[in-house]
């Protein structure tokens, strides 16, 4: 068992205020804070703390080290000897690139393309860098703002029908007259690869329209929609993924609430803090509003059109005690919320964890006692996290504080390669 300090990583788009304060650090934080990691990550392993709070090793360093102890034969049977998921806390103040993941069969099949090809791994026109799938579930902390799978393409249709723009028509009559996944396949395709001189005409006719829209009398329908498409082409306005964002689902989930996406879905997150956690991959697709690089054949091989709705990205959700789990078809991990109650007059105070194989317990909120069967508790503070090797005993989790809310991840007992 040992303590974990995660690693924050600074990118432009995170938040000064929500990572530092749980941290306990000074608010607002010299630089923009977009996430903090716990796991194993090559790119960002957590430390290892001793009893006297200082740095021992890394966690990656640590599993290297001592893999079956660490993992356990069924982890390692399915995913080698490496931590197969990766958990963060996200605090996005700024939207995310629009982006998809490849399946399993596809991270494969490029990684050995670009392999193959001699292109560098950090090359920035690299696509895979891994040969690993990347499915991915967030948990909101706060409200949480995000765009995630194709919407029933009817219902676009009368998004595109309410701007009454001109220059829209002929996308507009692209996906009424196939109003299914070849249609959006088609408009999408259309969009991404418009000349520059399209897009400059056609970005700022639509967001003139939504203005109007949304300043006409009574309340629009779309008024979200139109809302986050102002914002994201005030940011970039010469980028076809503000067009892009027109055929997405607009998703707002409140705190508890998750969001499941698998290979192939087109998302983007634009503002809020929650708990993500994913298989350990660096397999990103993107799409638009960002700088970075994109591909749009590799990106078009990977995407699913078919149209979803908003609660069928939503995972199903298991109570089991003080337990919140949410369940998702991803064989790399599985991600529960556990709230205790250090008075006890409300709830428990305690909960036992017998599972075997990896665990990672973050705490968020107040601060918990991790108590192996015989062995001395060790207190993991917010901003925290403890790692639970497969080789450790059972643990006994007592509140410390009045409240103590905490994040879990695991391997799942049916995880196969």
């Amino acid at each position: 068992m040992k303590p974990l300090e995660g690693v924050v990583r600074p990118y432009a788009w995170g938040s000064r205020t929500a990572i530092a304060s749980m941290r306990g650090k000074t608010v607002p934080s010299q630089h923009p804070e977009a996430e903090l990691w716990f796991g194993a990550h090559p790119a960002g392993p957590a430390a290892c703390l001793g009893a006297d709070g200082r740095i021992e090793t890394d966690l990656l360093t640590a599993i290297d080290a001592d893999p079956a102890g660490m993992l356990g034969e069924r982890a390692i049977s399915a995913f080698g000897s490496r931590l197969p998921f990766l958990m963060k806390v996200l605090a996005a103040e700024e939207p995310l690139s629009l982006q998809a993941h490849p399946s399993a069969d596809q991270a494969q099949e490029g990684f050995e393309r670009e392999n193959a090809r001699g292109i560098a791994l950090d090359a920035t026109n690299r696509n895979y860098r891994d040969p690993w799938h990347k499915p991915e579930l967030i948990v909101a902390l706060t409200e949480f703002e995000a765009l995630a799978g194709f919407r029933d393409p009817h219902a676009t249709v009368e998004l595109l029908r309410e701007l009454q723009v001109s220059e829209l028509d002929p996308y507009l009559g692209m996906l009424a007259g196939q109003p299914d996944s070849e249609g959006l396949r088609a408009l999408f395709t259309t969009w991404l690869t418009l000349p520059d001189a399209s897009i400059a005409t056609l970005v700022p006719a639509v967001l003139n329209a939504a203005v109007e829209v949304l300043g006409g009398s009574g309340r629009a329908r779309f008024a979200a929609e139109l809302k986050t498409v102002l914002e994201l082409g005030e940011m970039y306005p010469r980028d076809p993924g503000v067009l892009a964002s027109l055929l997405l689902n607009r998703i707002d989930l409140e705190p508890g609430e998750g969001l499941y996406l698998p290979a192939g879905n087109l998302h983007a997150y634009l503002r809020g803090t929650g708990v993500e956690i994913m298989a350990n991959s660096d397999n990103v697709l993107r799409g638009g509003l960002t700088p970075k690089h994109i591909d749009v054949p590799e990106l078009l091989r990977v995407l699913d059109f078919t149209p979803a709705d908003v609660g069928d990205l939503m995972p199903a959700v298991r109570t089991v005690g003080a337990e919140r789990i949410y369940l998702t078809a991803a064989p790399e991990f599985r991600l529960s919320r556990v709230e205790l109650d250090g008075t006890g007059l409300r709830y428990a105070s305690s909960i036992c964890f017998d599972m075997p194989g990896p665990q990672i317990l973050s705490v968020l909120t107040g601060s918990i006692d991790v108590r192996p069967m015989g062995g001395q508790p060790v207190t993991i503070p917010a901003g925290q996290a403890v790692w639970i090797g497969d080789a450790e005993p059972d643990v006994v989790v007592h509140a410390a504080s009045s409240r103590a809310v905490f994040f879990r991840a695991l391997v799942p007992p049916r995880a196969t390669a």
